[in-house]
């Protein structure tokens, strides 16, 4: 890679770091601010929001402070048309989360981190709370396990992640040529992941991937 290509990469990255620092906790930046928490050099910082704005991507507020530009509206929207889960899947998560009594998700890898792309919340007053776009470290929990390039293709199971006093149980979901594409995953509190109930989580889940496999759930037919 030529020298000037390894500087527009690293602006690149920069860029998205930069778009990384704002969250549903973080939603608007002081300059000052997204300096000292960026790393970056004040006048990278503002060249960076500068090319934001143009894109639609950042927003300088009236009051001077950086928040999400309206442009990502359009991003949000695509994203979710892009992996809106057919019925019949969504059916299988309901049904699981039902027969287990637990919170069930289906998480994909994306490149560094375990993305949550569907769930269905438990039936119980405590279960494990979580939200499609959450991110895991590649090797949070059972997910992780079951997502890793040298997994054995079973179903996994840990416990204390993704945060102390959870457990969970994940099973693959291949695609049509049998490769691993996403893992279905029930979680909840460990002290309901011993004994004879839990005995029957991997059972569940594993047949319960088993039938996301079939009907598949990536771009419809009907779809470009």
């Amino acid at each position: 890679m030529k020298s000037d290509d390894d500087g527009a990469v690293r602006s690149v990255l920069r860029t998205f770091d930069l778009l990384a620092l704002f969250t549903e906790h973080r939603r608007t930046w002081a300059v000052k601010d997204l300096t000292a928490a960026s790393g970056l050099a004040k006048t990278t910082v503002l060249r960076l929001v500068a090319t934001c704005e143009q894109r639609g991507l950042l927003w300088t507020r009236p009051d001077g402070r950086v928040t999400v530009g309206p442009g990502l509206l359009r991003w949000a929207q695509l994203a979710n048309t892009a992996w809106q889960l057919p019925e019949p899947v969504r059916q299988v998560l309901r049904e699981l989360a039902l027969e287990c009594g637990e919170t069930a998700g289906l998480y994909v890898r994306s490149t560094e981190v375990l993305v949550c792309v569907a769930q269905q919340e438990g039936p119980q007053t405590l279960r494990h709370v979580g939200r499609v776009g959450d991110e895991l470290p590649l090797t949070c929990g059972a997910v992780g396990l079951v997502l890793a390039p040298d997994a054995a293709g079973d179903a996994e199971t840990s416990h204390g992640e993704p945060e102390a006093g959870a457990s969970s149980v994940a099973a693959p979901v291949h695609d049509g040529e049998g490769r691993v594409l996403a893992a279905l995953a029930i979680t909840g509190p460990t002290t309901r992941f011993t004994g004879p109930r839990a005995a029957g989580f991997g059972a569940a889940v594993t047949g319960a991937a088993r039938r996301i496999s079939r009907i598949g759930f990536g771009t419809r037919p009907d779809q470009p």
